[in-house]
């Protein structure tokens, strides 16, 4: 018995939902499929399909070794797709979304130098400050920053962020130093986006509805020149205000009470028969955001 062909012919008779059917998609007899099955499951011990005249369905072993035969297949392909796909360079076209200052900042760079090294390769690059549903809207790669609730997405770390809160050093001369959370009530606040609420290290948190709101805006640029020219004190990821903490524009202020980091990282839809494009990218984009992010 060719054990790899009884797979896929196992996994083709389950995704037709009938061994005639299978047999039509794969241009074999039915004899011939239904003779595979019963080899198979004489092989293994086990019936894998309850089947009738109407229909078939899966035994308990026949779900969980349905599962390892994707996974096996899947890699066999895999690793000859890879194979085959590196003898030549990357081409085509790759979608990637992310934020919209962190790709600014730093992923449309490397987009750059990748382009001009890859001719063949076109992208389509998407920066918007949302959560996007990447299987929906069709992206390849996004950069995601925050935990993953969609257990269908497989993610690629790439470093760690935090919500800081900083002022510019005029505000902070004006106000003085706060010491804690409940320091900053009386602070005129530039908000970024509708986060009401600021959260910090044992679960302190600050309504921004019942401070001095100045300004609200959805554009990072925005919040951040506005704090810089002292209209208010502002929260906003570590990497957005990374240069403007550097050249002392703005102040870094109750880094003991920041929240926990958040992850950065690639996410994509599943790692298994990945394009050699979208795969090729990860390895060579990966390991410089790593760089970047872990001196800020």
């Amino acid at each position: 018995m060719d054990k790899l062909k009884a797979m896929a012919t196992f996994i083709e008779i389950v995704d037709r939902g009938s061994l005639s059917a299978a047999a039509e998609a794969m241009d074999r007899s039915p004899a011939s499929v239904v003779r595979a099955l019963a080899d198979l499951e004489n092989h293994l011990g086990i019936r894998l399909l309850n089947r009738s005249t109407r229909r078939i369905s899966l035994t308990d072993e026949g779900r969980d070794y349905l599962l390892r035969c994707r996974r096996i297949l899947a890699d066999i392909n895999e690793a000859e797709f890879l194979l085959d796909a590196r003898r030549t360079a990357p081409a085509g076209k790759l979608t990637v979304t992310a934020p919209m200052m962190f790709g600014r900042l730093h992923l449309i760079p490397l987009l750059n130098q990748y382009l001009a090294e890859h001719p063949g390769l076109q992208v389509d690059i998407t920066l918007v400050d949302r959560v996007v549903n990447i299987i929906d809207e069709g992206f390849d790669i996004a950069i995601r920053i925050g935990h993953l609730a969609d257990s269908s997405l497989i993610s690629m770390p790439l470093g760690l962020t935090a919500p800081v809160i900083c002022a510019s050093p005029a505000l902070i001369k004006q106000q003085g130093t706060p010491n804690t959370p409940n320091d900053l009530a009386s602070w005129p606040i530039v908000r970024f986006n509708q986060h009401h609420h600021w959260a910090f290290k044992n679960s302190e948190t600050l309504n921004t509805e019942n401070m001095s709101l100045v300004m609200t805006t959805n554009q990072v640029d925005t919040a951040i020149s506005s704090a810089i020219t002292g209209l208010g004190v502002t929260r906003l990821f570590s990497y957005q205000v990374a240069q403007a903490l550097e050249q002392g524009q703005l102040i870094r202020l109750l880094p003991e009470f920041e929240p926990t980091s958040l992850p950065v990282q690639f996410v994509y839809p599943h790692n298994r028969l990945l394009s050699y494009r979208v795969r090729a990218f990860l390895d060579w984009a990966g390991p410089q955001l790593k760089e970047v992010l872990k001196g800020r």
